[in-house]
């Protein structure tokens, strides 16, 4: 197989990411089939598609199914802790797709790689935080008159595509594939939920039955996380700003009570809100001696940490994916994972059980593109209902589950206006 432009950590890692690959492969059946029609349809082909995705064996599978399909496929990390670097160098090797992405690169290279995957002129861009899509409207516009849609896999950047919507700077149509019910009800809950237990636990050993845990944010990540916590035995605290939430999280069977009340009470903190310095200066000088601080959000701007430095006499690494920050007063606080997202930073992300379906939707929305892109204004899209609803019945045959179907009685009562009690 020809080999590809690249730029990874090291190409020899290949053979252990062509396992590992291979392993995720078997528990992603919903993309499996659609990867068969891909290959004897082939109705991506021509198209290039630049990718800004977490760089795992979830991922590569999906990259795998594009490029069955016909598409050219360039991709780069969208965060700079999640690369998997063995799936980035067999990708390049045994599957001959462009990746530039390392784990850990710094900002500078995160936004090189960034430009090197626009370098490959797409027409479809797939993003995850919408870090492609911003920065292809601010300094790659000459590239914008090529592109026909894109889709975005997270709440935070389908949060910042709405904005750019609302403000008529959007220049082209996406679909939030994040919004599809067989996304955020299993991929955000499910998913975020035990991969950030995942993530807490492998970064820290810390036991969670009998610990207080707050959770900042209870959209559909943080009640998966919530629940999961629960679960295990911790005692869990739901902060929020939404008073539906915190009315759903009450009669979930959670205490919730403001951040600034939580922070003297907690012994791990977890942001999942997709908003900016959720924890701050007042809420560090609050928290127990030894409590645990990390970050399930998108971006790595939830917790305040330049504050923290501020506040902090010293500093060092006790694990892995431990600082501990002694602060003025002598207390001191764990922060996880440089504040970026735990379950990616010091876990593998979601099992491939649940991206099974997310990357079901985005492979089926990069088809609905090419043929409907051109009736789309520029604005943000839900994922149609058919592509949903097929997603969710071919996941449910996969696990051997059947469902009813209604009779043609109960099909003319629901579309009846007319029948009564």
């Amino acid at each position: 197989m020809a080999r590809t432009t690249s730029h990874i950590a090291n190409i020899k890692l290949a053979s252990r990411g062509r396992l590992l690959i291979e392993w995720a492969e078997k528990n992603m059946p919903v993309l499996r089939l659609i990867r068969g029609r891909f290959q004897k349809v082939k109705p991506l082909k021509g198209y290039n598609l630049a990718c800004c995705l977490h760089v795992t064996s979830e991922t590569a599978n999906l990259m795998i199914t594009l490029k069955a399909g016909g598409a050219n496929v360039a991709l780069c990390a969208s965060n700079p802790l999640s690369t998997q670097d063995d799936v980035a160098a067999s990708l390049v090797k045994d599957y001959g797709i462009s990746v530039y992405a390392v784990n850990a690169e710094n900002r500078k290279v995160y936004y090189q790689h960034i430009h090197r995957v626009l370098d490959s002129g797409p027409q479809i861009t797939m993003d995850d935080g919408a870090d492609l899509v911003s920065t292809l409207h601010s300094k790659r516009k000459e590239l914008i008159e090529k592109i026909i849609g894109g889709t975005e896999e997270t709440t935070t950047g389908v949060i910042r595509l709405r904005a750019m919507a609302r403000d008529k700077a959007l220049l082209y149509p996406i679909i939030a594939v994040n919004d599809s019910k067989t996304k955020h009800f299993f991929d955000n809950r499910y998913g975020t939920g035990q991969s950030t237990i995942d993530g807490i636990l492998r970064a820290t050993n810390y036991l969670l039955a009998g610990s207080t845990v707050v959770v900042a944010g209870y959209g559909w990540c943080g009640r998966g996380f919530a629940s999961r916590a629960k679960g295990m035995g911790a005692k869990v605290i739901v902060t929020e700003v939404d008073p539906v939430k915190g009315i759903e999280a009450s009669m979930d069977g959670f205490r919730v009570m403001p951040l600034a009340q939580a922070a003297g009470i907690g012994d791990i903190f977890v942001t999942l809100t997709g908003d900016i310095h959720v924890i701050r200066k007042e809420h560090f000088a609050k928290m127990k001696d030894g409590a645990i601080v990390c970050n399930s959000g998108h971006f790595d701007v939830e917790i305040d940490i330049p504050a923290l430095e501020k506040m902090k006499k010293k500093k060092r690494t006790m694990r892995k994916f431990v600082v501990e920050y002694t602060l003025k007063n002598g207390r001191r606080i764990n922060l996880l994972g440089e504040g970026r997202l735990i379950n990616l930073a010091a876990a593998e992300g979601h099992p491939a059980m649940v991206m099974d379906m997310s990357f079901a939707n985005q492979a089926l929305s990069a088809e609905y593109l090419i043929k409907k892109a051109r009736r789309l204004d520029n604005r943000v899209y839900v994922v149609p209902a058919e592509i949903d609803d097929r997603i969710a019945a071919l996941k449910l045959s996969s696990m051997g589950v059947r469902i009813d179907r209604l009779t043609p009685e109960q099909k003319e009562y629901l579309d009846s206006y007319v029948m009564g009690t």
